[in-house]
């Protein structure tokens, strides 16, 4: 473990972000699980909801943004497909 005030500071400034990017991320799996277990009408009702979530954690690092754009991407296909 670090002596210095700092790093310890950073050690828990770290662990806090950790945690926050953990949940974000397993409540955005979670929609995206949800949304394509979802009947037609309500997924295309979903989808931006969900869309807005991935886009979030694309703006803050937690997923890179071309991931982001690759999981819309495929949602935005099934949704889709699932209205036709």
């Amino acid at each position: 473990m670090a002596n210095h005030a700092a790093t310890k500071k950073d050690v828990r400034q770290s662990t806090k972000r950790n945690e926050r990017n953990r949940y974000y991320g397993k409540t955005t799996r979670n929609a995206i699980r949800d949304l394509k277990a979802s009947e037609k009408a309500v997924a295309s009702e979903q989808f931006p909801k969900v869309a807005s979530m991935i886009d979030k954690l694309a703006k803050r690092g937690t997923i890179h943004k071309n991931k982001a754009a690759n999981l819309k991407s495929k949602l935005a296909k099934r949704v889709n497909a699932q209205a036709k």
